[in-house]
């Protein structure tokens, strides 16, 4: 197994914690709960991918996105163009 860098591995952790939150909800559906709080649960999942999401586009921002502009070319358009991309994206969710 790959060594994992200290933000690989707390990516991983959040996103282990959100698997959590998604295996609650279906146990929530198969014991048929309450509809609003399957949705407040659905919610709560939701702002964490969402938070999830936004932190390691940050990172990509910070490195990727910085390294290809300092170097500039075609490269520097694609990942400017990329982060645009997954900016609306994130918008639209």
């Amino acid at each position: 197994m790959a060594d994992h860098d200290a933000g690989t591995e707390s990516q991983l952790k959040r996103l282990r914690r959100i698997e959590g939150q998604i295996r609650g909800l279906q146990k929530m559906v198969e014991e048929d709960k309450y509809c609003i709080d399957v949705l407040t649960q659905v919610s709560a999942a939701t702002r964490a991918l969402k938070s999830f999401s936004l932190e390691l586009l940050e990172q990509h921002m910070a490195s990727c996105v910085v390294d290809a502009a300092a170097k500039g070319g075609a490269e520097a358009d694609r990942k400017i163009r990329e982060a645009s991309e997954a900016i609306a994206r994130l918008v639209r969710s």
